[in-house]
């Protein structure tokens, strides 16, 4: 069970329904357990009735499970998040052994990620060698997307997850095989909760926020927005059409993480795409100087 996202279910006994196979990873030079979501037929009853309401808003884990104490989802949540946390060293010494720049393109869903993305590689794909990790729950509509234009793209399908992990991007890396010197960029599934927690090994994760949405966004989502390097502020050319404070939605970010680098810009338009491939460009000459960690981001 996830208690950091909800991911997965156990019963109040602690038991997993998500099942464990062993893998062997060539670079992380071990073999391991990992777990998939299926649907599975069991003879005996997990299901359990409550006549008493949930408080998620209490506890010291941030969350309420019936039949488990405070002390065990923290102690659940911490096992969860250092086993993740191996996995994405293992990522992270890959990146910086052949210097590829590896970015976690978060966002709630349709704020342009993959929009971003293919302009991006049209823009850049004869400077830089680029592919892609689509993450999303169902589908390859994303990935075919990326694939049309000529990038390399491997799809992993979360089923009822809601979120990438270490352990999968590895297994895509495998497949996928990002050339030395290249950048590599991992579209998380659409969500702006869960993905925050999870280190996937790369250089920063880059928050995408549509004019679209609301400008309070990041008030409402601190965990990411603090975690991210760069906020990207996109579908600028619909701002005369929408409400949106742009110098409020600014000022929030910089409230919750005053470190962040926040770029206005619109994918579809090409306004403000400069300053992001600029970015793009600096970073990748970082990492192949071996300083692709975020606190060196350009």
């Amino acid at each position: 069970m996830c208690t950091v996202c909800g991911c997965g279910e156990a019963d109040q006994h602690g038991h997993s329904h998500e099942h464990g196979h062993e893998h062997k990873h060539d670079h992380h030079g071990h073999s391991h357990e990992h777990g998939h979501s299926h649907d599975h037929a069991h003879d005996h009853d997990h299901s359990h009735e409550h006549s008493h309401d949930h408080d998620y808003s209490k506890g010291e884990a941030g969350v309420h499970v019936a039949g488990f104490s405070q002390a065990r989802l923290i102690s659940i949540e911490q096992d969860i998040l250092a086993k993740n946390n191996r996995y994405a060293d293992a990522n992270r010494r890959l990146f910086n052994e052949r210097g590829i720049l590896a970015l976690n393109l978060v966002s709630s869903p349709g704020a342009g990620k993959t929009t971003l993305l293919t302009e991006t590689i049209r823009a850049l794909g004869s400077e830089f060698p680029m592919s892609v990790i689509e993450g999303d729950q169902q589908t390859s509509v994303d990935a075919d997307r990326i694939k049309a234009t000529g990038a390399a793209a491997i799809q992993i399908n979360t089923g009822k997850g809601c979120h990438l992990d270490g352990h999968m991007v590895g297994h895509a890396l495998e497949g996928l095989k990002p050339e030395t010197g290249s950048i590599l960029f991992i579209e998380n599934v659409g969500n702006l909760v869960c993905p925050a927690a999870f280190d996937l090994g790369e250089a920063a994760k880059v928050v995408i926020l549509s004019v679209t949405e609301g400008a309070d966004k990041p008030l409402k989502y601190p965990d990411m927005f603090h975690a991210a390097g760069l906020m990207i502020l996109n579908k600028t050319d619909l701002l005369p059409y929408v409400d949106f404070d742009v110098e409020a939605c600014c000022n929030y970010a910089r409230r919750i993480n005053p470190g962040i680098k926040i770029l206005q810009l619109s994918a579809t338009k090409g306004d403000g795409m400069g300053q992001w491939l600029n970015w793009l460009k600096a970073n990748h000459a970082l990492a192949q100087i071996g300083k692709p960690e975020q606190e060196d981001l350009a």
